[in-house]
């Protein structure tokens, strides 16, 4: 007999044991580590607050693995427990709920009875074999070792998360000397909040708010005055005012607001270039990122669970072939959906796999609930490439299609209307030069100019509609407060970390000063390792050709405001400055004499410079 012949005659918990042993062996880890992990039967627990909970992996063929959540319950997580000598079995979670994993799924549809002394000793579909991806990742909350409770198990200062609308939003807590305490807010920032969202693998701190924002906390106040740099590992490697020291009350707790939007009970889903909030193309949001659903079997019964999720009633329409426009630079993250229409997500329906499809964008899927907005005679108004129903491009709806505004003489007077229509709170700023990104219809509006009292932009001066000596690299758009009813903190209305890009100070749309607009405000990038590579992908985002050079030292001016980007190392192919490798929102080491600086090709049809002497329309009337 061979040995391939022998290993293949070997059971799978035993072929799991050899390769497992092989792994370790080889990789000169030492007789002892291996007993040590053999004896806990090759199972740890990641990116939990404690060493008792956390993510499940298992060691197989050389690397650690997840383990999907189907079928996965208290008897399983009693088997993990067990085997870590975490004691019994308090929860078993599903959906990542600490976080998604990285590279193999190793084990799916495991059926312990719970007493067995390892996994690999439970029924599952064999090692490697799935239908999972990581947003399905297994994970536990153990009693403690040897029969403590969590806290227990603690050693020096460990942070979490609590009271938000989920793990990775709420009020700060900081574990010492065997009980939770709260932080003060005195000094509380943003590279604060950030050290928080990094240590919970939580992504960048979007938001610090302080005064008990999630509520006051009942325990002791820990720390106060906390100046961290932000890169730090923890809390506790930043500057403070030292463990019990401070002069505050629980009405000054700390929280913070991380960049992760997923809650608890799955991802997002958002409708988006439809006339409202309850009707458009269907986005999901999956592993930091929105991607469409591809239209095959797309169906009512899939569109009412779309409709239910969003609080819009129920399904009218399940309209396909990007019946609401692509969703262009995105990706297509599910296909083949079959709801029975009862789901309470779009996630808990039958799909292929996450991002695995055969579609196109045109085949795009798309709602109409029924409680959308019927369009009205005369233009309606949406707002179309932001990152939440009330920021985005400005559209209006007139002639039976969607059409953008130019943004001359484009303010927040003008801002302000289109906010109060959408019912969208005050408006916060009026960017122009295409801030959303370009649209691909008509320019409908140009030379609008508002008091900022009016009920819609008809109401408002400017030329007749589809006048105008624009092109769309000069889209308007508008960033609003938000909803003006009240809303839950759960809401699916929420800022994401979109970012985007404007060159200011040059001759042109297409050279300039570069600058990000980063959760509320405008900001500059610096120049180290800024090389060509980097210009080009502004140039892109910009619609304005190729990269003709990229300056350093502030060749246009230097900023007044914050510094969002350094050390960036963008390939020249990402289609944004976000997807470029860089030091992280907010972290600079620079000044702003170091602002870095473009100029590029221009568009096809060639650049408009600033000082042209544009003919003016009459300015009369609406549109």
């Amino acid at each position: 007999m061979t040995f391939s012949t022998l290993i293949m005659n070997l059971t799978p918990k035993c072929k799991w044991y050899l390769a497992f042993v092989i792994a370790v062996v080889c990789s000169n880890e030492g007789a002892s580590r291996v007993l040590d992990r053999l004896s806990a039967g090759g199972v740890r627990l990641v990116d939990g607050p404690y060493n008792c909970s956390g993510r499940v992996e298992v060691y197989y063929a050389g690397q650690w693995g997840t383990v999907c959540d189907d079928n996965w319950d208290l008897l399983d997580a009693k088997v993990v427990c067990r085997a870590l000598g975490c004691g019994a079995a308090q929860k078993a979670l599903d959906q990542a709920h600490f976080g998604g994993g990285k590279g193999e799924i190793w084990l799916d549809d495991v059926e312990c009875s719970g007493n067995e002394e390892s996994l690999l000793s439970c029924s599952s579909d064999g090692l490697g074999s799935h239908n999972c991806g990581h947003f399905e990742d297994a994970g536990v909350i153990c009693e403690g070792q040897s029969g403590q409770s969590p806290s227990d198990s603690h050693s020096g200062l460990t942070v979490r998360i609590v009271d938000g609308p989920n793990h990775c939003s709420g009020r700060v807590e900081v574990y010492h000397d065997g009980s939770w305490g709260t932080v003060c807010d005195d000094n509380w920032g943003f590279l604060d909040a950030q050290v928080v969202c990094r240590e919970l693998s939580c992504g960048p701190a979007t938001e610090a708010p302080h005064q008990a924002y999630f509520g006051e906390g009942s325990g002791s106040i820990l720390l106060d005055d906390v100046a961290c740099m932000g890169s730090e590992g923890s809390l506790l490697e930043c500057n403070s005012g030292g463990i019990g020291n401070h002069n505050c009350g629980h009405d000054e707790d700390a929280s913070v607001t991380c960049m992760m939007v997923v809650p608890d009970d799955g991802p997002l889903i958002r409708l988006v270039d439809g006339p409202d909030q309850c009707s458009g193309r269907v986005e999901v949001y999956y592993a930091g990122q929105w991607g469409t659903v591809c239209d095959d079997d797309w169906d009512v019964s899939d569109a009412d669970v779309v409709c239910r999720q969003l609080s819009c009633g129920w399904a009218m329409d399940a309209p396909g072939q990007a019946w609401f426009g692509m969703g262009v630079g995105i990706p297509i993250l599910l296909d083949n959906i079959a709801c029975v229409g009862t789901e309470g997500t779009l996630f808990d329906c039958p799909s292929e796999a996450i991002g695995q499809h055969n579609c196109m964008h045109p085949e795009d899927a798309s709602v109409v609930c029924s409680d959308y907005l019927p369009i009205k005679a005369g233009p309606s108004i949406r707002l179309a490439g932001g990152s939440n129903n009330c920021s985005g491009r400005v559209e209006v709806f007139h002639s039976g299609q969607w059409g953008t505004v130019c943004d001359d003489d484009w303010d927040l007077k003008d801002a302000q209307v289109v906010c109060q229509a959408l019912s969208c709170g005050m408006a916060q700023e009026a960017p122009g030069r295409a801030c959303f990104g370009q649209g691909s219809g008509p320019i409908t509006l140009d030379d609008v100019s508002c008091e900022g009292t009016e009920k819609s932009l008809q109401d408002c001066i400017g030329n007749e509609p589809g006048v105008h000596n624009c092109d769309h690299n000069e889209d308007a758009g508008v960033i609003c407060a938000g909803p003006t009813e009240n809303i839950e903190q759960s809401s699916t209305w929420t800022y994401d970390s979109t970012c985007r890009v404007r060159l200011v100070n040059g001759t042109n749309n297409c050279s300039g000063r570069v600058e990000v607009f980063h959760f509320g405000q405008w900001g500059t990038v610096c120049d180290d390792w800024w090389d060509l590579r980097d210009a080009q992908v502004v140039c892109r985002e910009l619609g304005c050709g190729e990269a003709q050079e990229a300056f350093r030292s502030a060749e246009f001016g230097e900023g007044s405001d914050s510094i969002s980007l350094d050390d960036l190392a963008c390939s020249g192919s990402e289609d944004s400055l976000l997807q470029c490798p860089h030091s992280g929102l907010g972290n600079h080491n620079c000044v702003h004499y170091e602002d870095a600086g473009v100029t590029c090709a221009g568009p096809s049809g060639g650049i408009q410079p600033f000082n042209s002497s544009w003919t003016q329309g009459s300015g009369s009337g609406g549109f």
